[in-house]
């Protein structure tokens, strides 16, 4: 089975790069200012939410030996605040996995195998991202919200970029823009108004000849209610702790 990445980091990297695109119009006609200049706007309204909640609805597809695509199902909760707390709830097809990240320590329970681990954590979300995929293997849920607009970058990834109209994405008017670099094409709904926030992201990867399909419709909360207890883990009485294996490959925690 093949199965594609849900944000490589060739993507992550040309949307972190939006910034510096506009140098490059001249060598990139395909390019339109104004895309990237949407995505510049929604990238910097994303670095300036203290707190919020997110849900997730994805769908992605793998593909088996033989060509034939496979799509699997999933829901995924976020509640954040900057710059050390985080929660992710994912409940799909293949697991259920609860992520929580307190400032200190940061937890991966498996619901349905009843295991949990913990290891000590950095000092941010970002700090935890980065010691999580390059230690253990592992992608923080939605990781993409919390990187889009930032300071890693290559001025040389997006190779097009178009409005392609307006549209609405779960009764919030949008504004389609469309995306290609080496690799992969993709899709982003961008909301209108004084919230520039994502609503729709599809990515297709163009590597291989199935051209599966990632998607992601999200639904909003920038006001949520909570306190720590939302960040701390209370095993169950009949979980099992185990211990992550370090230098695991990505995709090692989804036994």
């Amino acid at each position: 089975m093949r199965r594609i990445p849900l944000f490589g980091p060739a993507l992550l990297a040309a949307l972190a790069a939006v910034p510096a695109l506009a140098h490059a119009q001249a060598t990139a006609p395909d390019v339109e200012p104004e895309a990237v200049a949407a995505l510049e706007k929604m990238g910097a309204y994303l670095r300036t939410l203290d707190a919020f909640q997110v849900r997730a609805a994805t769908t992605r597809e793998d593909v088996l030996d033989d060509g034939e695509k496979v799509a699997y199902s999933s829901v995924t909760d976020v509640l954040a605040q900057r710059p050390n707390r985080f929660r992710a709830e994912v409940d799909g097809d293949r697991h259920t996995r609860l992520y929580l990240y307190d400032g200190k320590s940061f937890t991966l329970f498996a619901r349905r195998a009843g295991y949990y681990a913990t290891v000590p954590a950095p000092a941010s979300i970002a700090e935890l991202e980065d010691r999580l995929n390059d230690r253990y293997g592992i992608e923080v849920p939605l990781s993409d919200l919390f990187r889009w607009g930032g300071p890693r970058a290559s001025t040389k990834e997006i190779t097009a970029a178009s409005d392609i109209g307006p549209s609405v994405v779960e009764g919030t008017t949008c504004e389609h823009y469309v995306f290609r670099q080496t690799g992969a094409d993709w899709q982003v709904w961008i909301q209108n108004g004084a919230f520039p926030l994502p609503r729709k992201l599809v990515i297709t990867t163009t590597t291989d000849e199935a051209r599966p399909q990632f998607s992601a419709v999200y639904t909003w909360n920038l006001a949520p209610s909570f306190n720590d207890a939302a960040f701390t883990f209370d095993p169950p009485a009949d979980a099992q702790r185990i211990v992550f294996a370090e230098d695991a490959p990505s995709g090692a925690e989804k036994k």
